[in-house]
């Protein structure tokens, strides 16, 4: 091994940010390590999106409890089954109900089509359609909010 090699590696990298050097040569391989002093850790005041979400959660809950309270307000049809939400009988179809329409116990207020079969699903009350909360292909939970029924 050269050390005269070795000795002007280390010069040309003294005072650089160059922290290791490694090589190898017929005669061996080396790694020259240049201690930089401790690493200085800079601060960055926090992101817009970190502020965005923080945001995001100070209104969440707000959110929720606005929900709840409108849900209370009204009579909720939820949907019995996992599927895909249908407002028409058909494709091109008109829908069964729209918001502000007067609805009847019984009525069909949408499909809802699990495993390729179509469930009807009505109301159970009397009343007028208030909000429709599922757009039309959408997929469903069991026990998602489906209709907002104000009780006549």
């Amino acid at each position: 091994m050269d050390k005269e090699l070795i000795f002007e590696i280390i010069e040309k990298i003294k005072g650089t940010k160059i922290e290791e050097v490694e090589f190898e040569t017929e005669s061996g391989k080396i790694k020259i390590k240049q201690y930089v002093g401790p690493k200085e850790v800079i601060s960055h005041p926090p992101s817009p999106v970190v502020e965005v979400r923080e945001e995001i959660r100070g209104v969440q809950p707000q959110i929720e409890v606005e929900a709840k309270t409108e849900s209370q307000k009204y009579h909720v049809i939820k949907s019995p089954l996992v599927g895909t939400f249908y407002r028409a009988p058909s494709p091109g179809a008109p829908p069964f109900v729209e918001e502000g329409d007067m609805v009847s116990r019984g009525q069909v207020l949408c499909i809802i089509e699990a495993l390729k079969v179509m469930n009807e699903i009505e109301s159970d009350v009397n009343g007028r359609i208030v909000k429709i909360l599922v757009e039309n292909g959408q997929p469903v939970e069991y026990g998602q909010e489906l209709f907002y029924i104000e009780p006549a």
